[in-house]
């Protein structure tokens, strides 16, 4: 494999997204949700070398009590950049609430639930969130007095399992990262001179109270090793990732749409 060069790749990010804003949104503002993961940090810190930190708006949106929501504030006091913090837990609670008591209207409706109200599965309340997340950073976008411009922050790792939520986390107006797998967005972390802490700390969705490793069943380490090479010494392990890549390959199209 030709050698990955992080501080001339993150060079060519920046000047990607000065290009980009200026033919989408030569006075806007971009908006980035700011998890303290290191997708979001990355993220806003090519953003601020990139605009400027006048011109990057930080999102903290906490669903209730997030324990570690002192990372995301390092991040907004490392970078310098404006930032509003937004509790989505309410929100969440209510749709979640209103989607358990909706009323049955229609013929088969009932038997097509097989329950007395909408069941509230365990991926109805993981993916609720995000979505909820991502309105939060447009509505954020569209209250900037020249506008927004709604960062995504996933990474090429995550988007070939599908390890996003569709018009969640997955939804953005433009995507830094996403040809990068998470050892190549580390190494641009690193070429950026960002907190080793943030940059390496361990992933997770801060929703399931499970690492991004434990949900997936695989480490990054070897998902990486196999979109790069094609090689994985765990047959068990390969047939999951490709089991989830072919599921989940809709995320990454644009949405198929009837031509007359």
């Amino acid at each position: 494999m030709k050698e990955f060069n992080a501080l001339e790749e993150k060079e060519k990010i920046v000047k990607w997204i000065r290009d980009w804003f200026d033919k989408n949104g030569p006075k806007a503002t971009a908006v980035v949700g700011l998890s303290g993961g290191k997708d979001s940090t990355i993220v806003a810190a090519l953003l601020k070398e990139a605009l400027g930190a006048e011109r990057v708006m930080g999102v903290l949106m906490p669903r209730g009590i997030q324990p570690d929501i002192e990372d995301s504030k390092s991040v907004v006091e490392m970078l310098g950049i404006p930032a509003v913090i937004i509790n989505v837990g309410p929100a969440a609670d209510a749709l979640t609430e209103s989607i358990k008591n909706a009323e049955y209207y229609g013929p088969g409706t009932k038997e097509a639930f097989a329950e007395d109200s909408v069941p509230i599965t365990r991926d109805l309340k993981i993916n609720i969130p995000p979505r909820i997340r991502m309105s939060t950073l447009y509505a954020v976008a569209q209250s900037l007095p020249n506008g927004g411009r709604v960062a995504n922050t996933c990474n090429k790792s995550e988007d070939y399992v599908g390890y996003s939520t569709k018009y969640g986390d997955a939804a953005g107006d433009f995507s830094p990262l996403s040809d990068f797998t998470v050892r190549e967005v580390l190494a641009i972390g690193e070429a950026l001179g960002l907190s080793e802490r943030l940059v390496h700390k361990t992933p997770s969705d801060g929703l399931s109270g499970m690492s991004d490793e434990e949900k997936l069943g695989f480490t990054y380490e070897m998902l990486d090793e196999y979109i790069m090479t094609g090689k994985c010494p765990d047959e068990e392990i390969k047939k999951k990732i490709d089991r989830l890549h072919t599921i989940n390959e809709h995320k990454l199209k644009v949405i198929p749409s009837y031509k007359r």
